[in-house]
């Protein structure tokens, strides 16, 4: 089950809704009944809770109806770890503890991510060593990450232990960001899981951010990932300059509003039961160098590896090149048990680290640090791609005007005539324009009357979201492939 299907929309988020405010209700004439009888209500949200984790662990049952059991056994073993660690004193058991609860984790992650592709490099190598066949649980590098950089945190003190295993459930199976982040830190959520409240704002924003990116995923994605796979997807061969070109950025595009389309869904979702999860995303096609991209993309991420990698190994005290290198070799294996990705990962890694020693030291016009940046996105991007190397090889023949086919194709024009308002929008869309217009739309509401303000206002996101959800749906009729891309990471 993915956030853009319409079983998803029109059955489950219903259903979860309704069972949610059946449980506020519950949870208020508890506190009602407790405040009557001068006792303190512990659990206030008890209810809510428990409605929020029994549809989190459905929806990731409805697709892994086997590794949902692999998902508890892990929550499970980061319960029991958490408690080791909070309850030892002297700093060596601690530290046991720590390393113990870590390389479960890792040995999970790497059991069911890792194995096959290590074992056909050895079998590469003349071993003969029978390469497992593992279906990857989906979402297992989020979920694990997210227990990681719990233990982490209650080991340096940083955030109290969870002594309730169910709320440490809440907390790693949340469904809305469970599959694909963002890579939510314990602390950030630790006080809301039972102590949170909802306001009437809250709900008409967090809606209203859910169809934001419901439409970037259904309207954009979706339909430039469809120009990407006929440019990309086949035999490339005699690819194009133009195609490449073409399909690339097509699938730049796409990937940029496939995985900010997912954290909007799971942003505002999140804000409707009173959960404040870390944005995602930054405009990163605006960026001015590959370390400013990278603080803008997929942000979670980049700071899971600062805090828990990159600084640990030294940060730029000591060793900032093999701090780099190794964080970014890290980051191309997080993303797939493939060469291409450790490539990719690589790729950036020295394009950074050659940054902080030359062009961030130097003062560069911004329209040729945003045309340099741009075209090393797509040359990444490429790589990213194509998981195979002699596809790979193709491509960047292609990319770089070395095939025969020179110009424009027909089938490159007829895909850019036939698509040209909506890449033409997709192109606009990367730029800052909403937040400005949000920022507009605030100052109108603070200025004159505040009421008639926030009404209109709250009219106008109804409509869009009115329209944004009819056409979704009629383009989702009949959709045959509408999965999110990072979900398989």
């Amino acid at each position: 089950m993915v956030f853009s299907d319409l079983f998803f929309i029109f059955v489950f988020l219903p259903l979860f809704a309704l069972t949610y405010i059946a449980g506020t209700y519950a949870d208020k004439a508890r506190c009602r009944h407790d405040d009557a009888a001068g006792k303190t209500t512990s659990r206030p949200m008890m209810w809510r809770n428990a409605s929020l984790m029994v549809f989190s662990v459905l929806f990731y049952a409805w697709g892994e109806p086997i590794y949902v059991l692999l998902m508890l056994l892990s929550v499970c073993l980061n319960y029991v770890s958490g408690l080791l660690i909070a309850g030892r004193k002297d700093g060596v058991s601690r530290k046991v503890a720590l390393t113990l609860g870590v390389a479960i984790n890792l040995a999970i992650l790497g059991s069911f991510k890792y194995l096959g592709f290590f074992c056909g490099i050895l079998n590469n190598a003349g071993l003969d060593i029978p390469v497992p066949n593992i279906a990857l649980p989906i979402g297992i590098s989020f979920y694990i990450f997210q227990s990681i950089s719990y233990l982490v945190d209650v080991y340096r003190r940083d955030t109290p232990v969870q002594r309730n295993f169910f709320d440490l459930l809440l907390y790693i199976a949340m469904f809305p960001q469970l599959i694909a982040g963002p890579i939510v830190r314990y602390g950030t959520v630790a006080n809301e899981i039972n102590h949170r409240t909802v306001s009437e704002g809250d709900l008409a924003a967090g809606s209203y951010r859910f169809f934001i990116g419901l439409a970037k995923k259904v309207i954009f994605a979706n339909i430039l990932g469809e120009i990407a796979t006929q440019l990309l997807g086949g035999d490339i061969t005699n690819l194009s300059a133009a195609g490449a070109w073409v399909g690339i950025l097509a699938f730049s595009l796409q990937i940029y509003f496939d995985f900010s389309g997912y954290s909007d869904m799971a942003i505002g979702m999140g804000r409707c039961v009173g959960f404040h999860f870390p944005e995602n995303f930054n405009h990163p096609y605006i960026s001015t160098s590959m370390t400013d991209f990278w603080r803008r993309w997929h942000i979670s991420l980049g700071s899971f590896f600062r805090d828990y990698v990159y600084i640990p190994m030294g940060g730029n005290r000591r060793h900032q090149m093999l701090n780099i290198l190794t964080v970014w070799f890290l980051t191309g294996m997080w993303h797939g048990a493939s060469w291409n990705f450790i490539i990719w990962g690589l790729y950036y890694g020295l394009i950074i680290t050659l940054e902080k020693y030359t062009l961030l030291r130097h003062h560069v016009p911004r329209v040729f640090s945003h045309i340099y940046s741009l075209f090393l996105i797509l040359v990444g991007w490429g790589i990213f791609y194509f998981d195979d190397p002699t596809r790979l090889g193709q491509f960047f023949h292609a990319f770089f005007g070395m095939n025969t086919p020179q110009g424009f194709p027909i089938e490159v024009e007829s895909l850019i005539s036939d698509n040209f308002w909506l890449i033409l929008a997709a192109l606009a869309l990367c730029l800052p324009i909403r937040t400005k217009v949000a920022g507009w739309c605030d100052r109108f509401v603070t200025t004159g009357n505040r009421a008639a303000g926030s009404y209109v206002l709250l009219l106008s996101r109804a409509v869009i979201a009115a329209v944004i959800l009819a056409v979704c749906v009629a383009l989702l009729i009949g959709a045959t492939n509408n999965a999110f891309i990072y979900t398989r990471f």
